[in-house]
């Protein structure tokens, strides 16, 4: 079933149901990422990805707080994926 806030939605055929920036393809945990792994301010990333608003980033951040076991799920079942990949590719 679809989710929609202002700023943050899930649809099932989008980015594989995981939580986005409305009307991108930017997912939380990409934001998570460049912010919290990478140490990007929430105004270096706006200015690396000026269709968004910092007002989304600060969303993202804010959504990710709320739902930080879930988006740390996520990322973790991604980087794992990655892992097989490597391994079942020379």
């Amino acid at each position: 079933m679809p989710v929609s806030t202002d700023r943050i939605e899930i649809t099932p055929e989008t980015c594989g149901g995981k939580p986005r920036i409305a009307g991108t393809r930017i997912r939380v945990q990409d934001i998570v990422a460049w912010h919290e792994v990478h140490g990007r301010s929430p105004d270096e990333i706006v200015s690396g990805y000026p269709h968004i608003s910092l007002a989304d980033v600060y969303a993202a951040l804010s959504y990710y707080h709320a739902h930080r076991e879930d988006i740390a799920r996520q990322m973790k079942d991604d980087e794992e994926f990655v892992d097989s990949l490597r391994l079942a590719t020379p």
